[in-house]
């Protein structure tokens, strides 16, 4: 198979990552055939590791339009990704996103009208933690309807930890203006997507958010979000960057029992009898159906960034199902604006799918200057 030219746009700490994997032959399918940034040293470093003939360009518009790439993986500021995914497709070139897909969801519904208009080119974004064994697994439970139908989820998942001293460094980042939010649209992007490709997406949300709360910071770094889903089902989503040393616990309760996952390890606490059979049938009064608890094996080698990547040029060159394809990616920033939303209308439940005009004025009155589009 001949390699896919990839054009990085965005050669910042993830843009970087990316590249080194490349170096490494960690993703055989890809050709780096060139990199965008504004900064020059992020371009001086580029040639420095794939050598001076590599092809750099000073904008994400001038990389697209030379001619050089057949596909582009963005990994540049949260705001720009829909708008130069867009230009990039309108260009032809296949779009791979680095996370979250957007800021708010009418920046991403347009992005997907757009792919839409293009069916011809590979859309995905990168969620890696899609490629984890142990969360296909817990996906697996669910929808094999191994744990019978959903009642409760829990997620605490505060392992964060952030200093002072890494917000002090400057830039976009903890900013309404440069980034879009805080710990929702830094950290918890992939378990957010990971959370509803497991459980499915909520019906409506309500949230506590503290803005500021461990740091100086005017986004968000402490939340507590609350879901409900169609069949009655109960959710609680716990995250922030205040946290030492931090929990991260996924607990899912079903009609057939429980499943824990933690510390890499899935466990499935398994009812002999379905809570509803046993609580129909049970005349004794005090007592509970009988459990076991099993430790489920996991088979499979987590991927990471590479395993999307090389799962998006297989999509561009074989027509493999892409793992994240690019119209999922509005899922979990629609969750995260339903909670920045709910904390701003004073704690209310936000019915899905989400008001984006409404989200898109609230989050305006928090920027300094007009929000990108």
């Amino acid at each position: 198979m001949d390699k896919v030219r990839l054009g990085i746009i965005g050669y910042g700490k993830i843009g970087s990552q990316h590249g080194k994997s490349i170096l490494a032959g960690k993703v055989p399918e890809v050709e780096l055939a060139a990199v965008a940034d504004v900064d020059p040293e992020r371009l001086s470093l580029a040639q420095k590791t794939f050598g001076e003939n590599l092809p750099v360009f000073e904008s994400a518009s001038a990389l697209i339009h030379s001619g050089t790439c057949e596909a582009v993986l963005i990994s540049v500021p949260h705001y720009y990704h829909p708008s130069i995914a867009i230009e990039a497709m309108e260009a032809g070139l296949h779009v791979l996103v680095e996370k979250p897909a957007g800021v708010y969801t009418k920046q991403v519904e347009r992005m997907d009208r757009v792919a839409a208009e293009h069916p011809q080119l590979v859309y995905c974004i990168d969620f890696n933690q899609r490629t984890n064994p142990l969360y296909q697994k817990v996906k697996d439970l669910l929808e094999s309807g191994e744990l019978g139908q959903m009642k409760r989820v829990i997620w605490i998942i505060t392992d964060w930890y952030r200093s002072q001293s890494y917000y002090d460094q400057g830039g976009w980042r903890a900013t309404w203006d440069g980034e879009g939010g805080g710990v929702l649209l830094n950290q918890n992007p992939h378990n957010l997507d990971l959370w509803q490709w497991m459980c499915g997406m909520p019906k409506r949300v309500k949230a506590n958010v503290y803005y500021g709360k461990h740091r100086k910071i005017e986004v968000e770094d402490d939340v507590t979000a609350l879901v409900e889903y169609e069949n009655g089902a109960t959710g609680c989503y716990i995250t922030t960057v205040g946290d030492a040393p931090g929990t991260n616990r996924l607990e899912i309760d079903g009609e057939r029992g429980k499943i824990v996952v933690e510390d890499n390890n899935l466990t499935f606490y398994r009812l002999r009898v379905p809570e509803p059979e046993f609580n129909a049938s049970y005349t004794k009064g005090l007592g509970k159906p009988e459990v076991w608890k099993c430790q489920i094996p996991i088979k499979g080698t987590y991927t990471s960034h590479p395993g999307i990547i090389s799962n998006f040029c297989q999509a561009i060159r074989k027509g493999v199902k892409p793992i994240a394809p690019g119209t999922e990616g509005i899922k979990g920033l629609e969750i995260s604006n339903a909670i920045h939303l709910s904390s701003w209308l004073e704690g209310q439940w936000i019915d899905l799918p989400l008001d984006g005009d409404l989200f898109l004025q609230k989050l305006s009155e928090r920027c300094k200057k007009p929000v990108i589009q």
